[in-house]
């Protein structure tokens, strides 16, 4: 159920939103329905625009604008993660050969938080150091979780920051009992596999991608239509309060 809105990704999309009405860029709400059943199912811009009857410059600006409600909503991101804790980082995208794994060029570092039988926090990160790992666990996992990892350095100092702190060392096996990552490796996994359709992302629109898989995978046994038609009610209600309160003058071209 959609709680509350992040201000600041709704005034992005508010000016997205707006910017389409200075530029008449219309299309209408059987059409807008129409683009997110199909963005649901996953189909590319390409054919969404072959099967909406819309250009595909049109149909792009659709979709991103889709994906700002998505960032916009953060009902799931308020409370702090429990439990048992898995946390891994990795690296997508870079095309060019030559070294592979932590620290590989041309590649976006991410940072990945599931908790057991929950969701997963997924953020781009600007590199993996003990510093913003550590940072990112603290404004997201509840102290006294149980936190997993594999034996990387940068983790090394958790269980100075209130957690129970268990490492796997992949050197040697993947599980041991109840202490290993695979949840947030099979995360890794679902991402990858969708984000390499894309056929290759900018780094800057990279992390917006990167909530739309987060998004996906928490709600993988949800309607996503239906999600998202509720985030867009809400938001057309925010976008409304707005423009009710700017000068007409303010559209007129």
């Amino acid at each position: 159920m959609v709680k509350n809105i992040d201000v600041n990704a709704v005034d992005i999309l508010f000016m997205i939103l707006l910017e389409d009405r200075i530029n008449k860029v219309k299309i209408n709400c059987k059409k807008w329905l129409w683009i997110i059943k199909l963005f649901e199912l996953e189909l590319s811009a390409r054919k969404i625009s072959q099967q909406v009857g819309l250009s595909y410059p049109t149909v792009l600006k659709a979709l991103n604008t889709i994906r700002m409600a998505i960032l916009a909503n953060n009902s799931e991101n308020k409370e702090l993660l429990k439990g048992e804790v898995e946390l891994d980082e990795t690296y997508f995208g870079g095309k060019r050969k030559g070294k592979r794994g932590r620290g590989a060029f041309n590649k976006i570092p991410v940072f990945g938080i599931l908790e057991r039988d929950g969701v997963v926090r997924v953020e781009a990160v600007k590199d993996v150091t003990a510093e913003i790992l550590l940072n990112l666990t603290v404004k997201t996992v509840r102290r006294g979780s149980i936190v997993y990892t594999d034996k990387f350095k940068s983790y090394d100092s958790l269980m100075f920051c209130g957690y129970r702190h268990l490492k796997i060392d992949h050197k040697k096996r993947f599980a041991s009992g109840k202490v290993y990552i695979n949840g947030v490796e099979g995360f890794w996994s679902y991402a990858k596999e969708r984000l390499i359709k894309h056929h290759g992302l900018s780094k800057e629109k990279f992390p917006l991608y990167l909530k739309e898989m987060e998004f996906r995978y928490n709600n993988r046994h949800h309607s996503i239509f239906n999600i998202l038609v509720n985030i867009s009610l809400i938001l057309c209600q925010i976008f409304y309060n707005r423009l009710t309160k700017l000068p007409l003058c303010y559209f007129e071209v």
